[in-house]
This record gives structure tokens, C-alpha cells and sequence, in this order.
């Protein structure tokens, strides 16, 4: 099946595994957001939205994505990795309001993000401009979010190359352990991109949908991991290799991925994996 993700409205999802705010510094940031659970995911944001209307933010437009780099920011220090599963839906439209999500593919990506003060909405910090996100080319399908499916034998690593050496980035975690998944993330899903209000660091998608004349196939970036101590204190630098690897554990154990990474030996049609190295714009 072929994704063309400029065809696509693409999305993240902020506060889907305990702890990530906390280390990445944002949890202040949603301090006023009203959750229905204490460990309920805090918001969809965009990051890319392939048609612009007239209350659309104009940078949204600019395609993020690139299989193979990630071109650094200028005038910023601070840049991160963020491991994530990404999930593509099929979106079923009523009237103005989304109805229903369908998976379709899932794969590794990297929703780089910069850690700055000052900007007001999350979509700020995500979409720079070209190469400033990453979805894996190869992902693999999936054709249910229950319990039981596919993505239950499923972890995320994620490791930053420097200088030839590998480290892990972000805690090597299964898939099924975010904090909504399943229905459950689904259900959340259709009622933030319905009802998600102009508030705080969060927007109103339902209005950028429908003046994205309401696409069919949405990418959503189910959430960051928990980052290790090193990920956490070491921001990307022109050069290093960002390293996303969304694998099955049954089948690999988390050191022969790690072995595998500083092999560059991870091309396996059971894995989704998303190599970008870090540069500067030309």
C-alpha cells in the first residue's frame, strides 16, 4: 500500500506515556488543560496540513517530512529526538464531524521536536520547514487497534549515532504500553479532532480539517517515549544520526536491536525503521 503523506494531515499526540513532558520541560505548558484522567494524553497537535484555509497558521503547509535528515533549526540550540509509532487512519466523515478511524499502516517516526521558551502553541516547536519530521518508508500494515493485534508484539528504540558510536535515546518501550491506546486512544482521538478548542498550547483541528476540505487519511504520531539520562541531556548536533526502530519483541530482543543499530544491520520486513542524519540547510 502506498502512503503519500503530503496527501496527508498529520498530527502528534502530547502526554501519551507518563513522564515524557516532565523530562522533556513542557509539562508546564498544560497546566490549565483539563484532562478526563489523570494520565489521559493532554492534546492532538498538528503538524502538517496539506490544504491551508484562511484560519490555518500559513507554516503548517509546508511539508515536513524526509526519510534521511533532519535539517537543524537556525538560531537554535536545543533539538530532540522523539521516538514515536506513528499510525495512519482512514478517516470517516459526517457532516463536519470525524465519525470514525481505521488503521491502515504503522511505523517508526521521529517527531523532532525543539525545546525552547516562548512559543504558544506546540505546532510551533515541530514544523520548521522542510526535513523537520521523519515517518518510516517502510511501514507495515495493520488492519485493527484492539487488543490482540499486531502491534501488541511491538516495542519502540530509539538511539542517537555520534561519532560512530550508539547510544540509546529513549526508553525501549512496547507499543501497547502507552497511556491511551487501543479504542480507548481512538475514541479520544475523534473527540479531540471534534471538539479540541483554541486553548493554551492546543488548537482547534476540527476547524483546520474542514478547511482542509476534510481528508480521508490522517498520520498520527501516537506519542514520545520517556527519554534515557542520555537522551535527556544530550541535544542533537549537525552530523549525529537520529536512529527510530519500531520492532517485534517476540521475535528480536532489545540487544540485538542495539546490536543491530551499531551494525547499521536493521533492514528486516518485520521492522520499521527511520535513519535521518542531522545537517544543515544548504
Amino acid at each position: 500500500m502506498l502512503i503519500d503523506l503530503k496527501k496527508i494531515a498529520c498530527f502528534g499526540v502530547a502526554g501519551n506515556f507518563t513522564g515524557h513532558l516532565e523530562q522533556a520541560g513542557e509539562d508546564k505548558d498544560f497546566t490549565k488543560v483539563k484532562t478526563a484522567e489523570a494520565n489521559a494524553p493532554k492534546a492532538v497537535f498538528p503538524t502538517y496540513i496539506p490544504e491551508i484555509g484562511a484560519h490555518t497558521p500559513e507554516f503548517l503547509g509546508t511539508f515536513p517530512f524526509d526519510d534521511y535528515s533532519i535539517i537543524f533549526p537556525e538560531g537554535e540550540e536545543k533539538l530532540q529526538i522523539e521516538p514515536e509509532c506513528a499510525i495512519v487512519f482512514d478517516v470517516e466523515w459526517t457532516s463536519d464531524k470525524v465519525t470514525a478511524l481505521h488503521p491502515v499502516v504503522f511505523g517508526a517516526a521521529n517527531d523532532c521536536s525543539i525545546r525552547k521558551q516562548g512559543a504558544t502553541k506546540i505546532s510551533q516547536k515541530k514544523n520548521w520547514g522542510p526535513a523537520s519530521k521523519g515517518f518510516a518508508s517502510n511501514y507495515l500494515k495493520v488492519d485493527n487497534l484492539s487488543e490482540g493485534c499486531i502491534l501488541d508484539r511491538y516495542r519502540i528504540a530509539s538511539f542517537l549515532v555520534r561519532d560512530g558510536k550508539v547510544y540509546p535515546y529513549g526508553e525501549d518501550s512496547a507499543v501497547k504500553d502507552y497511556s491511551y491506546f487501543y479504542e480507548k486512544l481512538i475514541a479520544w482521538l475523534i473527540d479531540r479532532l471534534n471538539n479540541q478548542k483554541d486553548e493554551g498550547p492546543a488548537e482547534n483541528i476540527n476547524l483546520y480539517l474542514n478547511e482542509a476540505n476534510r481528508p480521508t487519511r490522517i498520520l498520527v504520531s501516537v506519542g514520545a517515549t520517556r527519554y534515557t539520562e542520555y537522551g535527556q541531556t544530550n541535544f542533537l548536533q549537525v552530523g549525529d544520526d537520529a536512529l527510530v526502530v519500531v520492532y517485534p519483541g517476540d521475535v528480536y530482543s532489545q540487544e540485538e536491536i542495539i546490536h543491530r543499530a551499531e551494525r547499521d544491520n536493521l533492514e528486516e520486513d518485520d521492522i520499521s525503521v527511520l535513519r535521518q542524519e542531522i545537517i544543515i540547510r544548504n
